[in-house]
């Protein structure tokens, strides 16, 4: 084994011109610059090794270590458990917890990057949404001159242009590449309160290839009936040019049309006048007049400031970017060669009589055709992939369209001939409307490939039964497979689900492993370390 000299310290006297703060940071930074790297680590660059030396110790933000990486933790419990952390920590306290990749980054990776200066943008965790967003200004702020400070105030502003970073062609949010839609086939029954489409790509042009447990990025286009409603609203023409192209076409395919954005609301607080300018300045700040503001998309901002008519190019201007949406592919390239296929829920509702519509879901259920091209780009799995070795067992917990991935496993394990058992759970309301992929699945049981397929169903009778349900009445042989050396995998609902299915995993460790509580904690969390449980939730 091979032993490294620690690293010298360095002191700066106390009668040097600085500050005692100071004097910790320049000890912090000289100390990062130099002391010895570990194995196959990547040297810091210039700015990197600056910006690490700001820290005493220094921090980064680690999911691993990360008490509030839990996305049922509430934001403002996560702030306070990290309120006496450096700025990377805290910085990933805002973030939603759920890896989900739509920011390009995992939560930790995230906050790294930004607090490195990497990135630049404040408004990508979609799940965290314009919370986690006005969190990040909010620090933004805060640390002032520190460290990661100037970029992040830069990037707080939404008219600040910035050359964001490009990775490779058809792997990144920013550089996308074109595909073609083939078709949409549904998967619920007749009588089903749901809408889940399967959807079919063809990528045999794109130039791009993925791996069972990645996510596919798609660009979608926002609704006509919602441009065209709030272009009305707006009193604006339709072909009115701003940058070289219409109104409308900047509404379809560039900006966001979702919850209104602080920005917004502070252009209203310009030109609107006495108690609207009040309340429109109190939701610039986040703040609730009148306990509407987790409802106020674009279109419902204007009509509680109908009097508030910004001109066209200083109203884009407040909007935020339309972001591209992330899906689970539920295919695999070696039995689907050329194409990729997704999972999709189709997402309406009604909030105060006006019905709210999912912008990729129902661009999935109804805008796009056949044959029409659109943007994507593949997103690689953070920590989420079948075991190397084929014959290991594997358990897939995956209820409504968490089903996705586990899909893309099965087809691609038999594909490959792997050896290793195979164990679904899979849930939804209804066995007769929501059972999805029910011929593949069933056949899949018969030949015997699926070694086990549990099924759950919440709406069939007197009593709800979910996953985590008969996870527990399985108890004994689930245990047995974990045992056995199976990885166990989990892919759906990150607020509720997720955590009740761990819930039940802990249970069972208790009570067919002869675990005391806290022995329990410590085994799933061993196997969470060791890569033996592996979730994609969002």
């Amino acid at each position: 084994m091979t032993m490294h000299a620690a690293p010298p310290t360095f002191i700066i006297p106390e009668t040097a011109p600085f500050s005692a703060e100071q004097r910790a940071w320049l000890s912090g930074c000289f100390a990062a610059l130099l002391a010895p790297a570990s194995p196959g680590a990547t040297p810091l660059t210039d700015g990197e090794a600056t910006a690490l030396g700001a820290s005493a110790g220094p921090e980064l933000a680690e999911n691993d270590t990360a008490p509030w990486h839990d996305p049922s933790i509430p934001l403002p419990e996560r702030m306070d458990m990290a309120k006496e952390r450096p700025l990377a920590p805290r910085l990933m306290a805002a973030m939603a917890q759920q890896d989900c990749g739509q920011c390009g980054y995992n939560c930790a990776d995230y906050a790294n990057a930004l607090f490195l200066k990497k990135e630049e943008r404040l408004n990508l965790c979609a799940p965290g949404g314009k919370d986690t967003a006005r969190m990040l200004k909010k620090l933004a702020e805060e640390i002032g001159g520190a460290p990661g400070g100037p970029a992040l105030e830069a990037a707080a502003s939404p008219a600040t242009a910035v050359e964001q970073p490009t990775g490779p062609l058809g792997y990144c949010r920013e550089n996308p590449v074109p595909a073609v839609f083939l078709s949409r086939r549904r998967l619920n029954g007749d009588g089903s309160k749901k809408e889940t489409w399967h959807i079919e790509i063809d990528l045999s042009a794109s130039g791009v290839s993925y791996e069972v447990g990645d996510s596919l990025g798609v660009f979608p286009t926002n609704a006509t009936v919602v441009v065209d409603a709030v272009i009305a609203q707006l009193g604006a023409r339709p072909e009115r040019p701003v940058n070289g192209r219409t109104l409308r076409d900047h509404l379809l395919y560039d900006y966001s049309l979702g919850a209104a954005p602080d920005a917004l609301f502070t252009l209203f607080s310009h030109i609107a006048g006495g108690e609207a300018r009040k309340k429109a300045r109190a939701l610039a700040a986040g703040e609730d007049p009148d306990g509407d503001l987790a409802h106020l998309d674009v279109l419902g901002a204007l009509h509680k400031f109908p009097t508030a008519r910004p001109d066209a190019e200083a109203f884009l201007e407040a909007l935020e970017p339309l972001q591209p949406r992330l899906y689970s592919i539920s295919s695999s390239p070696k039995a689907d060669p050329g194409k990729v296929t997704l999972t999709i829920d189709t997402v309406r509702y009604v909030i105060n009589k006006r019905q709210r519509l999912g912008v990729a879901s129902t661009f999935f259920a109804e805008r796009i055709e056949p044959g029409a091209p659109l943007k994507i780009y593949v997103q690689k799995a953070h920590n989420f992939a079948l075991p190397a070795d084929p014959g290991t067992p594997i358990i897939m917990c995956g209820p409504g369209t968490g089903v996705a991935p586990f899909r893309a496993f099965l087809r691609e394990r038999k594909a490959v001939g792997a050896t290793g058992r195979n164990w679904l759970f899979f849930g939804h309301q209804r066995q007769a409307t929501d059972f999805f992929y029910r011929d593949e699945l069933t056949a899949l049981r018969d030949e015997k490939f699926l070694t086990r397929l549990t099924l759950a169903w919440s709406r069939d009778g007197d009593q709800k039964v979910y996953v985590q349900d008969r996870m527990r009445e399985v108890g004994a042989d689930l245990w047995s497979w974990l045992k056995d050396g199976a990885h166990f995998y989990i892919c759906g609902d990150a607020k509720r689900m997720a955590k009740d299915v761990e819930t039940a995993l802990v249970d069972i460790a208790g009570q067919h492993g002869g675990m005391k509580p806290d022995e329990a904690v410590a085994f799933i969390a061993g196997l969470k370390k060791s890569g033996r449980y592996q979730a994609d939730v969002y």
